[in-house]
């Protein structure tokens, strides 16, 4: 942790705030006294910031963090720290421990059973209760959690936390976020409010006018999102869902409706546009992301101007998204999810598309019958099986999906890199940039990490004239940056750099070009070989599975099936795990999220039956 203090500048006379003067600072070499002014008064500008790492350096927390407090707790950050210091636990993963070391400074030291940090104990430990996907905790759980923690009383603990309104309790049993809580909340209330408004748009008789080269089952999910205010189409890769969705638009459009279609992600967004007919955006973008904190433009007042609403990768939305999307849907419009239920959830807490399906509330189509034979039928076939809990060998003379072996995580490292650099480009005519690794791990010799140093050796040796980076890098952003210039980004959104500036980067995404510097350029990760996680929402012609030994407890049937499934014409899996991978597919599901939302689906339509 950084403990060194904040500012020091010895030359100057300077080891402590109250010394940065204009006259001090002439002192340095280079400055006049026209510069040390703009100095003196940047630094006035930045007290308030100041006085917030003056708690944390000292509390063992780096002075980095800082920015990331301000923006939670507003400019007097600092008043509130020595108000409530416990007020620090959860922004950028800070803890109750690190908090009290932070009490220490602003108190003097502090009694562990103070009511202040009792409440911290309980969110911080539904936070990590949501950072594993779960939107709610059963209470007894949070009860061994907080009494682990020291608490003498956590009944009183919860129950306090609730008073406050940080947390929420359903029933007896359950508790959550109350952020959490009322997201849930929210889907189920907006889901029913446009099943009330609900007016049909088309019959059996227009959807076949417009969908005859469908089969009666694409037909019906055709004409369940004419006739319903919200519903599901869900099915794996190879099942028609573009072609389905392609006529939701074309009957829409016929009878005059206007539509949005949006995705997740940009690279999502734009197949989406390209495989239906129309233009797509992100969702974000959609409902006018105002920034990383400040909500979006779009909601209940100023809602979306459309009339038909299609959500591509809905695995994809996590609770909160969903909430301010619904939220933002005007009175009667329709809402068609569409998604592939077996792959991984949303990195955000719920399981919002699993969970609509499971309330049996909202018309749902699954399609199941495979229809690419030409192109990506190997890979489709592939992915089907293990939708089913299958990993069947694989013998497939085309070469579309290809398995490599691999003894150790070494030799892992080295197939992939001859994958991307040479066999693939070689044998199927496609380039260095169709190609995109995929891998559970970040650590280890076939870990992103490693795996991207290798191939900006052999793909785009450099200096890294930017934080690391070069132009011709391909990066991943891992965290929101809806903000930026001119095109906002999302976590998981893989580009290219195509230009540097003075500390800064241009980086080409799917969703148009973003401006990225200062601190944010530690967003930026290089990303020929990115997590799977990551890889939600996106296809590239080529793959690269990438599963080594260290894949280990990662492994679960979800998982290898959205890995797999990133690939549009060819998928090369690196096999290094052993029997580990037919077992996680055969038998390894993920733990289920813990959430709310069928229960308040279902509740809200029995209001209203």
């Amino acid at each position: 942790m950084g403990h060194a203090s904040v500012l020091q500048l010895p030359k100057a006379g300077i080891v402590r705030g109250d010394q940065v003067t204009q006259e001090a600072l002439m002192r340095l070499p280079r400055t006049a006294a026209k510069k040390a002014d703009r100095l003196v008064s940047a630094w006035v500008g930045a007290q308030h910031a100041y006085r917030v790492a003056q708690i944390l350096v000292p509390a063992g927390i780096f002075a980095r963090t800082t920015h990331a407090v301000i923006e939670e707790l507003g400019e007097n950050a600092a008043e509130q720290l020595h108000r409530n210091p416990w007020s620090l636990v959860g922004i950028r993963a800070i803890d109750v421990a690190s908090a009290d070391a932070a009490a220490r400074v602003v108190l003097g030291g502090f009694d562990p059973q103070d009511p202040r940090r009792a409440r911290a104990v309980v969110v911080d430990a539904l936070r990590r209760e949501a950072s594993n996907g779960h939107t709610e905790a059963e209470r007894e759980e949070i009860l061994d959690e907080v009494r682990h923690a020291g608490i003498r009383d956590p009944d009183a603990a919860i129950n306090a936390a609730i008073e406050e309104d940080l947390v929420a309790a359903r029933g007896a049993d359950c508790v959550a976020l109350r952020e959490y809580a009322d997201a849930e909340a929210s889907i189920a209330a907006d889901i029913a409010r446009l099943a009330a408004q609900a007016d049909p748009w088309g019959d059996a008789k227009s959807v076949k006018k417009v969908a005859g080269d469908l089969d009666e089952v694409q037909r019906s999910a055709v004409l369940a999102a004419a006739e319903h205010a919200v519903s599901v189409l869900t099915g794996g890769p190879g099942t028609g869902k573009s072609r389905t969705v392609s006529a939701i638009v074309a009957l829409a459009e016929s009878t005059k409706k206007s539509v949005a279609l949006a995705a997740p992600t940009g690279r999502a967004a734009k197949r989406l546009g390209e495989l239906a007919g129309g233009e797509a955006t992100t969702v974000h973008r959609l409902l006018g992301a105002q920034g990383r904190d400040l909500g979006f433009a779009r909601d209940w007042e100023e809602p979306i101007e459309a009339d038909v609403i299609v959500i591509d990768e809905s695995s994809m939305l996590d609770a909160p998204l969903c909430a301010a999307l619904l939220d933002a849907c005007p009175d009667g419009a329709h809402v068609v999810f569409v998604g592939d239920e077996a792959q991984l959830p949303s990195i955000g807490p719920g399981r919002v598309l699993g969970d609509l399906i499971a309330s049996q509330t909202v018309p749902v189509t699954t399609l199941t019958k495979l229809y690419r034979q030409a192109e990506g039928g190997q890979i489709a076939s592939l992915a089907t099986a293990v939708r089913g809990g299958e990993l069947p060998p694989v013998d497939d003379p085309t070469h579309e999906v290809v398995v490599v072996g691999a003894r150790g995580s070494a030799e892992a490292a080295h197939r992939t890199v001859q994958l991307v650099t040479d066999s693939i480009p070689r044998v199927f005519g496609l380039s260095a940039s169709e190609i995109q690794v995929v891998t559970p791990v970040h650590r280890g010799p076939a870990g992103t990490k490693e795996l991207n140093v290798a191939l900006k050796a052999k793909l785009n040796p450099g200096p890294g004239a930017v934080s690391g980076f070069d132009i011709g890098d391909r990066v991943v952003a891992t965290v929101n940056h809806l903000d930026a210039t001119p095109y906002g980004y999302a976590n998981g959104e893989v580009g290219t750099v195509v230009a540097l500036g003075d500390k800064s980067v241009t980086v080409e995404f799917a969703s148009g070009l973003a401006d990225v510097s200062g601190k944010d350029l530690g967003d930026l990760l290089h990303g020929w070989a990115i997590t799977v996680h990551r890889a939600q929402g996106s296809e590239w012609p080529a793959v690269v599975a990438v599963v080594p030994p260290e894949s280990g407890r990662l492994l679960v049937r979800a998982l290898v099936y959205t890995a797999f499934t990133r690939a549009e014409r060819h998928l090369s899996i690196v096999h290094g795990s052993g029997p580990a991978l037919a077992y996680a597919v055969r038998q390894r599901s993920a733990k289920p999220r813990r959430t709310s939302l069928v229960d308040r689906v279902r509740a809200k339509y029995a209001e209203n039956a």
